[in-house]
């Protein structure tokens, strides 16, 4: 289980174009690498466009913003360009990184135990060390939240 003040584990996913990204070529840039559940989804929309309302402020801040999920590279792209999210998207359908960062969890829907990806966001420093972790995040409101953590103003 990964905890603040760990090396943020690095990887290869494929982005929402099908170009092959790695988390250290942004090595020595603060990193918001944010899990969520689907694309498309009433939570994770609102999650995306909050993050792509206040894009502009985290790269004042020297950030970049990834977003990963199980969806495909397609699913990725017809997402990103409905939105117009200016920020990456990750595809991991084979759930690698999503074990790697364990944010696979059990959780009830509908009465019954599934498992699936826990919405939560780890935000790593320039050096490549994990300074927080957000679990269990509620999508509205969360890019603000993250933004302060990072020392914007709201």
């Amino acid at each position: 289980m990964l905890k603040t003040g760990d090396k943020a584990p690095d990887f290869t996913l494929p982005d929402q174009f099908g170009a092959e990204r790695s988390l250290s070529e942004f090595a020595e840039r603060k990193v918001v690498l944010y899990f969520y559940p689907k694309d498309n989804t009433s939570g994770c929309t609102t999650e995306a466009k909050e993050f792509a309302a206040l894009y502009e402020r985290f790269s004042e801040l020297g950030a970049v913003i990834i977003g990963i999920s199980k969806d495909s590279v397609k699913s990725h792209r017809n997402f990103a360009e409905k939105y117009r999210l200016p920020f990456i998207l990750l595809s991991d359908e084979e759930k690698s990184v999503i074990a790697l960062y364990d944010v696979l969890k059990e959780k009830k829907m509908y009465g019954k135990t599934v498992t699936g990806v826990s919405r939560t966001t780890f935000v790593i420093d320039e050096n490549g060390v994990i300074k927080d972790i957000f679990s269990n995040v509620k999508a509205a409101g969360h890019a603000g939240e993250v933004y302060c953590t990072l020392g914007g103003n709201s």
